[in-house]
């Protein structure tokens, strides 16, 4: 009996749960424009510094006094990408980089301190700089499992155990933590350029879905893919994630290669992409429903089964944030959050990510496709506050009209906020499918006799 009753409770909230949404943006999406590049460098490079300036504090709370970072040209340490400046393209020659803790006989000195160097010049210098230093512990990125804390390359590991010798050596650790603290760590300056970038991936997401760019029976998915990557040359963004579209069906698992279908009436299209500028990286998932027909025979709206996945989805979408916490592991949040859709008699998978400096960013993962539910090492650690994460997932769905069980696949990117102490989407979600059809053109033709009243 009890058990009735609570099932009978957990559909009502399910049922209210749905309704809940309305966080699909009113007003359609505008291109935004990002600065000119020139200004660009000099906003990044100012990010680039304020980052910097908080490594003493991060060196004091994992218990190091340096951090040392050598590579050469075209062998870049991965940290690298998150720390050069915006008008560097690659490491030149050998570059160290020395960041220290501030105190003793370097306080004032530049950090990090560098070096460019192809003589060998850099060793004595390096070592009269650790005798002033004199550090208890030196961070070197030399992690096996988390590619952030483990960029280190080989042939430079043995110059430094040749050059710096047992004494130092000795004195050097691994702590993964303090790469992906900082890597996955933003400013809240960087918010407000990270949200023109997504009104600019919905402003193409629009207009891509959209008669003025498919034409059904002769648009294939990859003419459509191109389009995007064309987009993003115009608006002057590029990517890390090249556009994906595909046509959804039972059998099928859209997002990871696309497909060469042609796209036709009837068809509910899914795309996974990316856009990059400003050392900043989006990703985005979301679906799109071909209307069937024409004239007063035509539909005017996705089929009912459709929209209950797509409702589905977004419900995901929440049971997702609403376990989602600073502090706890990755495979904390994914086992409630799979626990909760088992109340819900929700069946699905989610596999949320870190965004930001990279496409797939420092920090803690919840699922991967392949270990749907418990990730080594990476579901482990901490979900720490100031960061981006993409909340993607799918949902599985009996849709009545085509007789088939099928994923609804989605992705939004949310920030943390301090005001509200809870994630928050950049942009909005999708909680209605873009249409592709008549309808607009009906639409068109309606404004037109409007004005000309």
């Amino acid at each position: 009996m009890l058990s009735t009753i609570w099932l009978g409770v957990t559909s009502i909230i399910f049922i209210l749960n749905f309704v809940q949404g309305q966080l699909h943006p009113q007003n359609p999406a505008k291109y935004q424009p990002l600065p000119l590049l020139r200004e660009r460098a000099a906003i990044q490079n100012q990010w680039t510094a304020d980052r910097i300036s908080r490594i003493p504090s991060l060196l004091k709370k994992y218990n190091a006094q340096a951090w040392l970072l050598c590579q050469r040209e075209h062998a870049e340490d991965t940290l690298w990408w998150s720390i050069k400046n915006a008008t560097d393209y690659d490491a030149h020659r050998r570059t160290v980089l020395l960041f220290h803790d501030n105190k003793s006989s370097m306080a004032g000195a530049a950090n990090p301190l560098k070096w460019i160097d192809n003589t060998g010049d850099v060793w004595p210098e390096l070592l009269d700089t650790l005798e002033h230093l004199n550090p208890e512990r030196i961070i070197l990125n030399t992690d096996e499992d988390i590619s952030f804390a483990g960029g280190l390359h080989a042939g430079e590991l043995a110059v430094l155990q040749r050059e710096l010798g047992d004494r130092w050596m000795k004195k050097t650790a691994n702590e993964p933590m303090l790469a992906v603290e900082f890597v996955a760590t933003k400013l809240p300056e960087q918010l407000e350029y990270y949200q023109k970038m997504q009104e600019t991936v919905w402003a193409m997401l629009e207009e891509g879905f959209s008669s003025k760019t498919v034409e059904p029976s002769i648009t294939s998915t990859e003419d459509l893919g191109w389009w995007f990557r064309e987009q993003m040359q115009v608006q002057n963004v590029t990517t890390w994630n090249h556009p994906r579209v595909s046509v959804v069906t039972p059998k099928s698992f859209p997002g990871w290669e696309g497909s060469e279908n042609i796209i036709q009436e009837g068809d509910m299209l899914h795309i996974d992409f990316g856009i990059t500028a400003m050392q900043l990286n989006t990703d985005t998932q979301h679906l799109a429903y071909v209307l069937k027909g024409s004239g007063a025979e035509a539909e005017i709206d996705a089929p009912d089964g459709l929209k209950e996945g797509l409702r589905k989805s977004n419900r995901m979408q929440d049971i997702v944030l609403e376990n989602m916490r600073p502090g706890l592991t990755g495979n904390t949040v994914l086992r409630r959050s799979l626990h909760q859709m088992e109340l819900e008699e929700i069946d699905g998978q989610i596999y949320c990510h870190p965004i930001g400096d990279w496409g797939h960013d420092a920090g803690s993962v919840m699922g991967f496709i392949n270990l749907p539910q418990y990730v080594p090492v990476l579901g482990d650690l901490p979900i720490l506050p100031e960061t981006y994460y993409s909340i993607e997932l799918f949902a599985y769905h009996f849709v009545p009209e085509r007789n088939a069980t099928i994923r609804f696949l989605q992705e939004e990117n949310v920030a943390w906020s301090h005001k509200s102490q809870h994630w928050e989407f950049v942009r909005g979600r999708q909680e209605k499918f873009h249409l592709i059809g008549s309808h607009e053109k009906r639409a068109i033709t309606f404004s037109d006799q409007t004005t000309q009243l």
